[in-house]
């Protein structure tokens, strides 16, 4: 049997460092050549149809970017390449963005990337080229302990940490990831200061912002393009009719904005959406307390590591940059059940929810039920 871990020796590694075109990527990139790694380029094309250029912060996968990745490769002195991943992307990232709203959920798109594109597709690719490793411009440590076992931790800039996203590698794409920006104690400014001294040109390019493929941020109107408007019901908690939508999907649990409710609340106190149903296109709405969530259930579960055995204490994370809120989790029979110390507040089918063990990512799964906080636990 071989094993293609990187050895853990200072040797220098073959590294493929992916370029989106942005700063932290080519600083990334930059970084990982300095240390002596040979390092070949890579700008991944997502996007069927890249012709048009960035509007501001929005967008990637423009010719823009991948013209900016190149020059970035050109200053650092190594290798470039684009690769053409626009199919896969379609169908493992945008497709199951669509399904998941489609279905009353609400997706994670960067999850999914990194899962099936980054460190699945972009990966295989590498190592069958013969790279050791896949760079990236993520903020999180990948540490190396004693008895040869990789994890994934924090960021040392816990401001700036991205392992929320990462969640979803496994140990075989831990022992290929490479996160040079993962030490770095700094701010943003700093990094576009690094990349200034190393002439790289990308250093006042601005960061991209919300779904990358949705160019103009307008999700609701992406989504509408693809599934059609279709005409429902705004309720409220007992079935009374207050208002109407054009679809089910550009709802999502918690909003408060855009819902276009003439008749206010009893209480005079804002509505905000508790439920979607998409076999009947109807969203409910309801006061701010409902929200609060006490339990939940998540499947397909993927562990940084082994997987936990028997109930235990962790902290959890539910969005991208969400607050840790401590909890108690066990995985009985293939599913992750989470009670939280104390109610959490617009958790929704769909998003992933992630454990850590202090600053160690433990693993992640995708929330698929939820029980209030009044409820008892799952």
């Amino acid at each position: 049997m071989t094993d293609d871990t990187p050895q853990r020796t200072r040797r220098p590694l073959r590294v493929l460092a992916a370029m989106s075109g942005g700063v932290d990527s080519a600083v990334a990139a930059a970084r990982a050549a300095e240390a002596g790694h040979d390092v070949t380029g890579v700008h991944l094309a997502l996007s069927a149809n890249p012709q048009s250029f960035r509007t501001g912060a929005r967008g990637c996968c423009t010719i823009e970017d991948s013209r900016d990745a190149r020059r970035a490769a050109d200053v650092i002195g190594i290798p470039f390449y684009v690769w053409d991943l626009a199919d896969r992307f379609r169908e493992d990232v945008v497709e199951d963005f669509v399904a998941e709203y489609e279905a009353g959920r609400t997706p994670n798109p960067c999850l999914r990337c990194n899962e099936k594109i980054k460190f699945a597709a972009l990966l295989d690719k590498a190592l069958a080229l013969g790279f050791d490793a896949v760079c990236t411009g993520h903020y999180a440590r990948v540490i190396v302990r004693e008895d040869g076992v990789r994890e994934l931790h924090r960021a040392s800039d816990q401001a700036k940490d991205q392992s929320y996203v990462l969640g979803v590698l496994d140990d075989r794409q831990l022992a290929h990831a490479m996160f040079p920006l993962g030490d770095t104690v700094t701010t943003k400014a700093e990094i576009r200061a690094e990349a200034e001294r190393r002439g790289l040109a990308v250093a006042k390019k601005p960061d991209s912002h919300d779904i990358c493929f949705i160019a103009d941020g307008d999700t609701q109107g992406f989504l509408a393009d693809r599934l059609g408007r279709a005409e429902g019901d705004i309720v409220d908690e007992s079935g009374n009719r207050l208002g109407t939508h054009e679809g089910a999907y550009g709802f999502t649990i918690g909003q408060r904005k855009g819902l276009r409710i003439g008749t206010p609340a009893p209480d005079g106190k804002p509505r905000y959406v508790l439920d979607i149903s998409p076999v009947t296109n109807t969203v409910t709405v309801g006061p701010a307390d409902a929200l609060d969530v006490g339990a939940l259930r998540a499947i397909k579960p993927r562990w940084c590591g082994a997987a936990p055995t028997g109930p235990g204490t962790y902290t959890a994370q539910l969005r991208a940059h969400g607050e840790e809120t401590p909890v108690r989790a066990e995985v009985v029979d293939g599913s992750l059940e989470v009670v939280f110390a104390e109610p959490v507040r617009g958790v929704a089918p769909g998003q992933a929810i992630v454990l850590y063990d202090g600053t160690r990512v433990v693993g992640s799964a995708t929330i698929a039920a939820t029980v209030r906080a009044t409820a008892g636990a799952v």
